[in-house]
Order: structure tokens, then C-alpha cells, then sequence
């Protein structure tokens, strides 16, 4: 098979692949998305565009897990954004939460509450309580390469299929 995008030794159906995904990603995958393998010493944006290719920056999308506070109640909750770009923690992910301060969460709670690898968090197969918020360039897009739950391998998925995971939300004006 063929990845849709880039340029990959090894890519193959999702479906096909969940043994190398943690069980929250394996169980989610569907026949839309396509796993490629990759190292995992180049799982981090910069350092993959440098190895498969620059173009792939425009064409990757980035997962990180926030926490809203409002008072003694905490939030967790996933957003989408194309590498390119930055979450608005500040304005729009606070508001969006209804909560009093919103930041980043912790590695361990990122890691804990997803089941997957610090670096390679992704949108498919998060708690299904949460809220995934993604930005409107991610759902616009044709495909992205996006996390695989681990450090080792990445998925690309069409951006209409990230806006349509569970508990999608797209927010214009995620990305800044």
C-alpha cells in the first residue's frame, strides 16, 4: 500500500496494524486511517519533517492534553492543531471548557489518563468523556499525519475523519 501523503517504506491499512498501536488506538482505528512506520527517535515534529520529508510539515497535526480548572473541578480534554500553529490554551480552550484557568497538562497525567506514549499522543482512541476540540484547518484538510499512541509509527487520517472522532468539537481559532 501506498501512504496518501509523504513518502513511506512501510504503510499500511490501520486495521492491519494494531498490533503495533497501544489498546485505546487499536480498538479505535478504522478503515479510513493508515498506519506508517516510522523511528522513533524522529517521532517529534522537527525532527520528522527532517527525516521524511519538509513538505510533511504543512501536512502534520499535532495532539496535546490540557487541563481547565474551575475551582476544585478539573477538565482534561484533547486538541488538535496543525504543527504549524499553537494551541490557544489562554482564550479559546478556557473558554470553550467554561473553565477559571486552562494549561497543559502533566506528562504523567497526559500518559496516565491516555495509555500512550508522551510524544505520540493521538486523537483516536481517547477517554470517551473528553472533549476533543479541533481546529478548523485540521478538519479542512485533505489528510494529516498525525500520532499512533506511541513514539514509533505515525497515522495519516483525513481531516474530516479527525473532525468526526468522538467528542469533536471544531473550534475556529484553536491554532494560532
Amino acid at each position: 500500500m501506498r501512504a496518501p501523503i509523504g513518502h513511506f517504506e512501510d504503510a499500511r491499512p490501520a486495521t492491519e496494524a494494531r498490533e503495533l498501536l497501544p489498546p485505546p488506538v487499536a480498538a479505535a482505528v478504522t478503515a479510513d486511517m493508515v498506519f506508517v512506520d516510522t523511528d522513533p527517535d524522529k517521532a517529534d515534529t522537527a525532527d520528522f519533517v527532517v527525516a521524511y520529508g519538509q513538505e510533511l510539515l504543512e501536512q502534520s497535526a499535532n495532539c496535546v492534553v490540557v487541563a481547565g480548572k474551575r475551582g476544585q473541578d478539573v477538565t482534561l480534554a484533547a486538541c488538535l492543531v496543525l504543527s504549524t500553529t499553537r494551541v490557544d490554551v489562554n482564550n479559546a480552550v478556557r473558554r470553550h471548557l467554561g473553565a477559571r484557568k486552562a494549561s497543559f497538562a502533566s506528562m504523567d497525567t497526559a500518559v496516565g489518563e491516555t495509555g500512550m506514549a508522551y510524544g505520540g499522543i493521538t486523537p483516536v482512541g481517547l477517554p470517551a468523556a473528553w472533549p476533543l476540540l479541533v481546529d478548523t484547518a485540521v478538519a479542512a484538510a485533505p489528510y494529516l499525519v498525525i500520532g499512533s499512541g506511541r513514539r514509533r509509527g505515525k497515522l495519516i487520517v483525513p481531516g474530516k475523519a479527525l473532525a468526526e472522532l468522538p467528542g469533536a468539537v471544531v473550534l475556529d481559532g484553536l491554532g494560532t
